[in-house]
């Protein structure tokens, strides 16, 4: 059965912020991939390449995943290998779900994450982060 990561968004105020850098960088990766480099590879591998996804954490609310299709070694300038998640460029809305700040990255049981929103609704106003982590604390998104 999948497994997901969750991890933080850091520096990002929005999904349209981390599509943004996406598009800055994406001819750093192969046609259709993003990279999200890690210190410490997921020991439950499997599981993970077995249908998960990294969902982001922005501003204190999960908003977004995106699908991981591989784990890479990626070795830094400091000579320490890391690990690079490699992961579908497509960034697919979720339901709003609050997080309280951690670091690293966690593991997200597929029971416990958060629904995709419907196609098309994308295009809809996105909500201030504020707002979104306020409606999903008393749960109305």
């Amino acid at each position: 059965m999948a497994l997901n990561i969750l991890k933080l968004c850091v520096g990002a105020d929005s999904v349209e912020d981390l599509q943004g850098w996406h598009d800055q960088h994406k001819g750093l990766w192969a046609k259709g991939t993003t990279e999200h480099v890690t210190r410490m590879w997921p020991k439950r591998e499997t599981e993970v390449l077995d249908g998960g996804s990294l969902f982001w954490v922005i501003k204190g609310v999960i908003l977004a995943r995106q699908r991981i299709l591989a784990l890479s070694p990626r070795r830094g300038t400091d000579g320490i290998e890391r690990c690079a998640l490699v992961l579908d460029a497509a960034i697919v809305r979720t339901e709003a779900a609050p997080r309280r700040p951690f670091q690293g990255w966690r593991y997200l049981d597929p029971a416990e994450a958060p629904r995709d929103l419907p196609q098309g609704s994308a295009k809809d106003d996105a909500l201030p982060p504020e707002l979104a982590r306020a409606l999903a604390d008393i749960g109305l998104r």
